[in-house]
């Protein structure tokens, strides 16, 4: 399972209701910052979810919008202590951007007051552990090294306890050696597989987040089987030759995307204030029904096998009318 907060959903600038791009996915220990525009570390805040173990932030491109709140949340970090490293991975030219700006508010390296790394984003896969892997892929907007992000969950096999306990297994390490899938001799001879005690494979979720984007047909591949697919939507049909002069997308084009790739659900994200909620979900519902349009603070958990779900911060399930 993942579980996805909006902090800031609002393109190019901010509005009222809405900040500057920026996004926390979390899964189990981990926490992932995806962009940081201005005032992010309000929004956090605000949102909750706080600054602990926030180390690692992913940067979708380098445009003002979706960095420009760098320079404040690491400085909040060197002044409170609570973060001694930051990894901010990012294509070449918006860790470039990424230096200037902090170079800008802190002067040099050796000024900063945490320490901060700056990682040139390849395509593949960035980091994985033993429940899930994390990957980047490039994506075209404007300009060189544009990246959208996969969160992978790794198929899994079931432990069966009940069967467990019928065939006498004890609990602690023998379990675990067969989860890990190793075949056990029990202390009376019996030698129990994992087969004796594991359910059939099953899939793990799939979480797909793309910033700003000009094109999808080279996106399939990757949201193909997605349990959610967070994308952009900036303009609507109307306006689609501005989309595409710009580099952004229709909220029509996001959800064929959805549609092509059989996702679960689409959480389109970067609204223009142009429009209201009603008209971008309207536009998408005519190409995809599981549409939610994103909002600040927006919490979704999201699964193999249900659509993505909006939930409370004590992950209740929330029904919103639209």
């Amino acid at each position: 399972m993942f579980e996805l907060t909006f902090l800031g959903t609002s393109a190019s600038a901010p509005t009222i209701d809405r900040g500057l791009s920026s996004a926390v996915v979390m899964h189990r220990e981990h926490r992932f910052m995806i962009d940081c525009g201005e005032g992010t570390q309000r929004q956090l805040l605000k949102s909750g979810l706080g600054f602990k173990r926030l180390d690692r932030i992913l940067l979708t491109h380098g445009h003002l919008d979706h960095i420009l709140g760098l320079g404040g949340l690491i400085s909040t970090f060197g002044r409170w202590e609570m973060i001694p490293d930051i990894d901010i991975y990012a294509g070449r030219w918006a860790l470039r951007r990424v230096a200037d700006l902090l170079a800008v508010v802190f002067g040099t390296v050796d000024d900063l007051p945490v320490k901060v790394h700056l990682h040139e984003l390849e395509p593949g896969i960035l980091m994985e552990d033993a429940h899930f892997q994390l990957r980047a892929f490039p994506v075209t907007h404007r300009g060189q090294g544009c990246f959208g992000f996969a969160f992978v969950e790794r198929d899994r096999r079931p432990f069966l306890a009940e069967r467990a306990e019928a065939l006498g297994v004890p609990e602690g390490p023998i379990r675990r050696e067969l989860v890990q899938g190793q075949a056990v001799t029990l202390p009376d001879g019996r030698l129990i597989t994992p087969d004796d005690v594991l359910g059939p494979v099953q899939g793990g979720a799939k979480l797909v987040f793309v910033g700003d984007v000009g094109r999808t047909d080279n996106l399939l591949e990757e949201a193909t089987g997605a349990s959610a697919l967070v994308i952009e939507a900036t303009y609507l049909e109307e306006e689609a030759d501005m989309a595409r002069k710009f580099g952004h997308l229709t909220a029509a084009r996001a959800a064929q995307l959805a549609r092509e790739a059989g996702v679960g659900a689409l959480i389109l994200n970067h609204l223009s204030r142009r429009y209201t909620v009603r008209q971008v979900l309207d536009e998408a519902r005519q190409h995809f029904d599981r549409v939610h349009v994103a909002r600040d603070f927006d919490r979704f958990r999201v699964l193999k096998h249900e659509p993505a779900q909006l939930i409370d911060p004590e992950g209740n399930p929330v029904q919103r009318k639209r």
